[in-house]
């Protein structure tokens, strides 16, 4: 088992990490940007060093100031947690050349399954549905409107590299799909350093379907069930759930099944999460895999009663995992809503500032999983997310009933949250009766002018 591991992310996932590490007994080394000095994780860490000004570009991710911290720290190895250099494959090949695991997957294993296009095809090849569409990456206009008419309208433009709905486009003539065609590979060119996109069937009103798997050195691959994350604004999560409401039994097992097959494949290793959309008629595809851990995994680990950071780095230290499929049960219901630092009745406009008062909810079966405290200040630099508030329950109704308590009791001032939109949701009767797609946020709250009303 390793000593020292590198913690190389802030906020939320890096107090996450830590604590996990900290109860298995391994020390822990903390980095931090200006922005972030002082914040609560750095106290829990046993080391910690400034990497740089705010800017994510002039600190977290800025690979060669995480390696000169993780040597300065004398770590084993690195745990990115999610975002910044979470699913950066040279970042990962750094990390091994210079002798410190890497906790996640190997970096050909990230950069086959990276890349959308390629995934795809390999998902064709093990027996994994896709959503028709391009064969491979458009290389023009004319191919583009080609294809568009040999799967039919409307069509979703997708860029072949990152995510968060960036450089993706919805077209539904010949018309918008060339415009949209210069735009989409604009936008993923400038986000992501790669103007690549495909095309495919747009799948009118989706939902939005994740299956948690983790696999290990020799061979043991397993799902942890699925989740729900149909309920989102613009790509992005709002609120998470496990099980999937009204999903059958039968699509629910083909589904995590397909998900094994395919980790296989790419010869994955360590967590990993492949998110699939499924249609009205309860079909399902595949979309992508995220190779590293998520930000809703606290719903599975909620239902399944496993530790995913835990079984991370137990697998990184090369052990064999410590479950077989039968022995992962889902039991109960589990419900996060993602608490983010924005005013929803603004357009969801961030809201940086500095927290004067905090009452965090408690009771059975309440976590809140979050590195925000009183004098907090929550910086304008990065990602709004404040926190994540997960509720278990027996049954799907209880788990509504209970994180609409636990809304109530979480109290944040001196900024504007996410809290009362939240509320708005879990009282709908969509939701819930459980029927939500990726359009219902947008459909239903957003629809009116100046946004969440």
């Amino acid at each position: 088992m390793y000593k020292r591991i590198l913690v190389a992310n802030r906020g939320e996932i890096a107090l996450r990490i830590i604590r996990a590490c900290r109860e298995m007994g391994i020390e822990t080394v903390a980095i931090f940007s200006e922005a972030d000095r002082g914040s609560a994780y750095l106290e829990l860490a046993d080391e910690a060093y400034c990497i740089g000004p705010p800017k994510a570009g002039l600190s977290y991710l800025k690979i060669d100031q995480v390696i000169s911290a993780a040597e300065v720290g004398n770590v084993e190895a690195i745990h990115p947690g999610y975002g910044f250099l979470a699913e950066n494959s040279h970042f990962n090949e750094v990390c091994r050349s210079c002798k410190i695991d890497f906790i996640g997957p190997t970096p050909e294993a990230m950069d086959m399954l990276g890349d959308k296009n390629r995934a795809r095809k390999m998902a064709r090849e093990c027996d994994v549905p896709v959503v028709p569409g391009s064969d491979g990456l458009i290389e023009g206009e004319e191919q583009a409107v080609r294809v568009a008419h040999q799967i039919g309208f409307p069509v979703l433009i997708k860029a072949t590299a990152g995510g968060g709905g960036k450089g993706m486009r919805v077209a539904a003539n010949d018309l918008v799909l060339k415009s949209a065609l210069q735009q989409a590979q604009s936008e993923a060119n400038a986000a992501f350093g790669n103007a690549g996109v495909y095309l495919e069937k747009y799948v009118e009103r989706p939902r939005h379907v994740e299956v948690q798997v983790v696999a290990d050195h020799h061979g043991n691959v397993v799902h942890l069930w699925e989740r729900e994350c149909s309920t989102q604004r613009r790509h992005q999560k709002l609120i998470e759930e496990s099980p999937a409401p009204n999903l059958p039994l039968e699509i629910r097992q083909s589904m995590c099944e397909a998900a094994v097959r395919l980790i296989k494949k790419a010869n994955y290793t360590n967590a990993g999460t492949v998110e699939f959309i499924v249609d009205q008629d309860n079909n399902f595809y595949f979309i992508e895999v995220n190779a590293r851990i998520q930000v809703e995994h606290p719903v599975t680990e909620m239902v399944t009663g496993i530790d995913l950071i835990r079984t991370q780095i137990q697998i990184a230290c090369g052990l064999p995992l410590p479950f077989k499929q039968s022995d992962i049960e889902s039991r109960g219901a589990s419900i996060e809503c993602r608490i983010n630092a924005e005013d929803p009745d603004r357009n969801f406009q961030p809201c940086a500032g500095k927290i004067e008062r905090l009452f965090v909810p408690g009771g059975k079966g309440v976590r809140f999983d979050s590195h925000a405290h009183v004098g907090y200040s929550v910086p304008p630099h990065y990602d709004s997310m404040i926190g994540k508030l997960i509720v278990h329950q027996p049954t799907r109704a209880e788990a509504i009933a209970c994180m609409l308590r636990a809304l109530d009791e979480l109290r944040v001032q001196g900024i504007r949250t996410t809290v009362p939109f939240h509320k708005k949701v879990l009282q709908h009767s969509d939701f819930v009766e459980g029927w939500v797609d990726t359009t219902f946020v947008e459909r239903v709250f957003l629809s009116q002018p100046g946004g969440a009303k």
